[in-house]
C-alpha cells in the first residue's frame, strides 16, 4: 500500500472517530493497516512532526530506533485541512480523466 494511501487512510479513521466518546487504537495499529511496526512508526512520527494528529508520543532511544505511543489520539484542524485538500485533488483528477477519455 502507498505511503500516502495509509496516511490518509489514518486520518480518516480518526476524523470518523470525533463522533465516538472513546476511540479503539486497535483500528489505527500496525497489523490493522497491514504494514510493519517499523513504518507504522515512522508514519506517526511523521504525521505528529507535521501537526496532522495529536495524542502522538515519539522517542528514540539510543539506537535510534523510532518508538510511539498512542494516548487518545486525535485529528487537529491541519489534518482535516489535509483530508479536504487530499479529497477535492481527487475530484479534480477524476474529473480530468473523465474530460480526457470524451475528448478524442
Amino acid at each position: 500500500m502507498d505511503n500516502f494511501r495509509i496516511l490518509y487512510k489514518i486520518l480518516r479513521i480518526l476524523e470518523k472517530a470525533m463522533d465516538v466518546e472513546e476511540f479503539d487504537s486497535s483500528t489505527i495499529s500496525a497489523e490493522s493497516l497491514k504494514i510493519s511496526e517499523a513504518r507504522w512508526c515512522n508514519l506517526m512520527e511523521m504525521l505528529s512532526d507535521e501537526g496532522y494528529v495529536k495524542g502522538v508520543h515519539v522517542s528514540r532511544p539510543l539506537d535510534n530506533e523510532v518508538l510511539v505511543s498512542v494516548s487518545n489520539p486525535r485529528i487537529t484542524l491541519k489534518g482535516l485541512e489535509y483530508l479536504q485538500e487530499n479529497s477535492l485533488m481527487k475530484k479534480a483528477a477524476n474529473l480530468a480523466k473523465g474530460v480526457a477519455d470524451i475528448i478524442p
